[in-house]
């Protein structure tokens, strides 16, 4: 990503990851139709209701993650293979240490984590199972995101998607096996996709092994290496609170949510899964911009990394002006794909109708972060994500619900709003600048072998 027109490389890199999203989205989409349909409103609250709790548990882990993604892409960039493949060595065994944490911690606090949000009676058990099934299979949660985020960092974003279709079928083919076939439930819709990510797991280490011949994963020989887990905690840790944060946030939300009926639950959680029609591209054009700023930082081009930001933002915008207006025109055929449920149908309306019209915020809220983040610089978006959340969209949220049940979702775009009043001054200040991981005598070295190859390509007929 250090060399051509940046917005062909950056939207190169995103589409392929747009469509893996896309497909890790359908893995939700699905569960959450054959919950609907074929098991009831209540299953489909509760399999809604337990993912922010789900995330809260692993987002720390997943921040830390990001940070060893952030530090790939610069060594990456200032072609250091070896520092490359000690950062994979030592977030393999920060995840394998990390998962049979979250497995204890998930399965004892399921249940006291539910009643906390308010959570129904006639949710609860089903929602409990859903949970610790789904941290029963943590390991191979984070192996398939783990590899998907090494593959990301050294800049290739098509390689997992060949694995992660795979991956898909086989989850759809569980859940419609074990839900339709042998009738088990939110319990079956959990061990599917369970079993499917633990499949994209081992095919994508086999994959890694097989095309990055420098790095070549070996369980038994893994080397890690102290400080570049230091480097990794610094930079990952305020995305893990940032996310921590997120899902703390989330769950006051889902509180506030919970002490309506069933159906409003049911109609909230499903509205989400289709604005992730919208939210994805956003997302993904997000990871795309913080490894563009990570390979070009580490390479010392900082204003090619500005020229992406640029670019990134007018995608994004674009696509917000396409999809969003889209999604609102057919929110109530994609909302009756879910369920025939009409209160269920009228809830999710009230949150689409709400936020939607909004959501260029969230779009442009994202690039600056991920930007910022590539550029080694993660405590601001931290600290836009902590002031979204509880200066934002969680008081105002109560606020609002205390006038009327549903103008409570205007709450999303204030919010925003006011995480764009953090991410944007900072960028433009460009303090941004000096927060990068690798080496000034390194960017020169990367400058100086970009130059040769430069002369190379010249000399070519």
């Amino acid at each position: 990503m250090t060399i051509g027109r940046p917005w062909v490389l950056i939207v190169r890199f995103a589409l392929p990851l747009l469509l893996g999203n896309l497909l890790q989205q359908l893995y939700n989409i699905v569960d959450s139709i054959v919950v609907g349909q074929f098991v009831g409103t209540t299953a489909l609250a509760a399999v809604g209701t337990a993912f922010p709790i789900i995330f809260l548990i692993i987002s720390l882990f997943v921040g830390i993650a990001t940070g060893a993604t952030i530090i790939i892409s610069q060594y990456y960039g200032a072609k250091d293979q070896r520092q490359v493949k000690k950062t994979i060595d030592t977030i393999y065994i920060t995840m394998a240490i990390a998962s049979v944490a979250i497995i204890a911690i998930g399965i004892l606090l399921s249940r006291p984590l539910l009643l906390l949000i308010n959570t129904p009676p006639e949710i609860l058990p089903q929602a409990v199972t859903y949970m610790r099934i789904f941290f029963v299979g943590t390991i191979a949660v984070f192996g398939y995101n783990v590899n998907s985020g090494i593959l990301q960092g050294l800049g290739d974003s098509r390689s997992p998607l060949f694995y992660l279709i795979l991956s898909t079928i086989i989850n759809i083919a569980l859940d419609l096996l074990f839900v339709l076939g042998f009738g088990w439930g939110v319990a079956g819709v959990a061990l599917a996709t369970v079993l499917a990510q633990l499949f994209a797991f081992v095919f994508g280490i086999w994959h890694i092994n097989k095309t990055q011949t420098f790095i070549k994963i070996s369980l038994k020989n893994l080397q890690p290496d102290w400080t570049i887990l230091k480097d990794s905690v610094r930079l990952g840790l305020p995305a893990g609170l940032q996310n921590i944060a997120f899902s703390i946030g989330t769950m006051a939300l889902q509180r506030l949510i919970n002490s309506y009926s069933p159906a409003f639950i049911a109609g909230f959680n499903v509205s989400n899964k289709i604005d992730a029609f919208a939210f994805l591209p956003m997302m993904t054009f997000s990871i795309a911009i913080t490894t563009f700023m990570g390979q070009n930082i580490g390479a010392g081009k900082i204003e090619r990394a500005k020229q992406g930001v640029k670019a990134t933002l007018i995608i994004v915008i674009i696509l917000c002006a396409i999809i969003c207006p889209l999604i609102i025109l057919f929110a109530k055929t994609l909302l009756a794909t879910f369920t025939s449920d009409p209160a269920v149908i009228t809830a999710g309306l009230a949150y689409l109708n709400r936020v939607m019209p909004f959501f260029v915020l969230l779009s442009i809220l994202f690039i600056y972060s991920g930007a910022l983040r590539g550029a080694g610089e993660t405590m601001i978006p931290l600290l836009s994500a902590i002031l979204s959340l509880w200066v934002g969209r969680v008081p105002i949220a109560y606020w609002l619900a205390s006038f009327s049940r549903d103008d409570l979702y205007f709450s999303f775009p204030i919010g925003w709003l006011v995480g764009l009043l953090i991410v944007i001054p900072y960028y433009l200040s460009g303090r941004w600048k000096r927060k990068a991981v690798v080496s000034l005598d390194q960017s020169k070295k990367q400058i100086e072998a970009d130059a040769v190859l430069r002369s190379d390509l010249q000399d070519l007929p």
